[in-house]
């Protein structure tokens, strides 16, 4: 992650995030103890406390101003249908790890969803009107207008995973691209050469990513990369269905199915199941997520694990911090906030 602080090494004024490092907590444990939030213990407020005298830390007086016009609330916007919501344990997991770092704060979290246009509308209104704090943006395609809305209403923002290359919003995500790749060379090393993959949505970024790295595994190995074996998938079951029945179709004799999640994961199962093939002898089956779902497959999943619950509390951690400097990065500001979190392929039976 690039790096927020410096600026007092270089004679300007002491960032929160320094005072963080040196007091050896997250940035939002430190806004809290400077907030006066009673929820912190008394050895942490110390070392809080001690760092900040150290460092010569000014709050910023803005927020300080600003502090009575504050909600206490923070939102977590999904830009998806609620079913999507409810059915994939991904979202389920990242509402955990936000609500475990919430937990130490006098923040509401509400949860909103905003997955048709009329949704949206309803939600440009209500922020607008500032009735939170800050906002995070969970599950974000490529063409979504809400980043961009948040950006001109400067509400502080983070998002989980960038749009682009070219983020400007603070964002925390996995490895996308390192989480591809080792499914594949996982895969080669089990001496698999016909592997097909189903992706997520294309629209989204770290969808993207996991098709480099899929590429990449398999021409680092000598491999072709055959578009034949690419079929566009939604992170749903029925789209990993369908994936697999076009895969097959297409390219009866593939020997690997690496699926962008472990819900699609069982969807084409379901199809290689039905079409006689056995997992792993025929096809071995590679997932993405490590959910829950993984485990309890048959023959249990092997699947790449993203550190969610931790994504979770992360975004929370920024968020706090970008509500207490109330100094959103400026877009062209070198020190974005862009943090990502490493993967690790958890081998099961399936392959």
């Amino acid at each position: 992650m690039a790096g927020h602080g410096g600026r007092s090494r270089s004679g300007g004024r002491p960032t929160l995030e320094e005072v963080a490092a040196r007091a050896g907590v997250g940035r939002g444990t430190v806004s809290r103890v400077i907030n006066g939030s009673p929820r912190v213990s008394e050895s942490t407020r110390a070392a809080v406390e001690a760092a900040v005298a150290e460092l010569g830390y000014v709050p910023n007086t803005a927020a300080r101003a600003l502090a009575a016009n504050r909600t206490d609330s923070i939102a977590l916007v999904v830009p998806e249908p609620e079913t999507r919501f409810f059915a994939e344990p991904y979202f389920s997991d990242m509402l955990r790890g936000v609500g475990a770092e919430l937990s130490d704060t006098e923040m509401q979290l509400l949860l909103i969803f905003a997955g048709s246009d009329r949704e949206r509308r309803r939600l440009a209104q209500y922020l607008a009107a500032h009735r939170v704090d800050g906002v995070l943006l969970v599950s974000v395609h490529a063409d979504d207008p809400l980043p961009d809305m948040l950006a001109q209403l400067e509400i502080p923002a983070v998002i989980s995973g960038p749009r682009s290359a070219a983020e400007t919003l603070t964002s925390v995500d996995s490895d996308n691209y390192g989480g591809g790749r080792s499914a594949v060379e996982h895969l080669i090393g089990r001496g698999r050469r016909k592997i097909a993959h189903i992706t997520g949505r294309l629209d989204v970024y770290g969808a993207q990513r996991r098709v480099d790295g899929y590429r990449d595994a398999l021409r680092d190995a000598g491999h072709k990369a055959d578009d034949d074996l690419l079929e566009p998938g939604d992170f749903t079951e029925e789209g990993g269905r369908r994936a697999m029945e076009t895969l097959l179709s297409r390219c009866p004799d593939l020997d690997a199915v690496f699926a962008g999640s472990d819900v699609m994961a069982a969807g084409a199962r379901q199809i290689l199941r039905k079409q006689g093939r056995r997992i792993p002898d025929d096809v071995a089956l590679v997932g993405y997520d490590d959910s829950a779902i993984a485990r309890h497959m048959d023959p249990p999943l092997t699947s790449v694990r993203q550190p969610i619950e931790e994504m979770g509390r992360r975004m929370i951690d920024l968020l706090i911090t970008e509500i207490a400097d109330r100094r959103p990065p400026a877009s062209h500001d070198v020190e974005r906030r862009q943090m990502v979190l490493a993967t690790e392929l958890v081998a099961r039976t399936s392959s």
